[in-house]
């Protein structure tokens, strides 16, 4: 029974892992350009504050949060995480 365990759960680690590298290496190659848009973003955002209207210039700083490193990209690189934790449970519980 384990060995046919083994059999049927080979190509779904291989599959995850596949998957897994192929996100984190989306996440690192965008790390850049979401870094530069929360800049571009953040002095946007303030200027707005500052010089225009206090409504927008808010809501652009909270979109130059979501760019930043701390927002959505930090999202990314947990589930990312959390995928690579599922396939070495799935691992271990399968081939020990």
């Amino acid at each position: 029974m384990k060995f046919l365990l083994k059999i049927l759960f080979a190509p779904v680690i291989v599959i995850l892992t596949l998957i897994i590298w192929l996100f984190a290496l989306a996440l690192r190659l965008s790390a850049w350009v979401f870094g530069i848009l929360g800049t571009i973003f953040g002095i946007l955002g303030l200027a707005i504050l500052v010089l225009d209207n206090v409504t927008n210039g808010i809501i652009v700083l909270v979109f130059a949060f979501l760019v930043s490193p701390l927002g959505l990209p930090m999202l990314a690189a947990w589930t990312i995480g959390q995928m690579q934790r599922f396939r070495y449970f799935v691992q271990d519980a399968i081939y020990g």
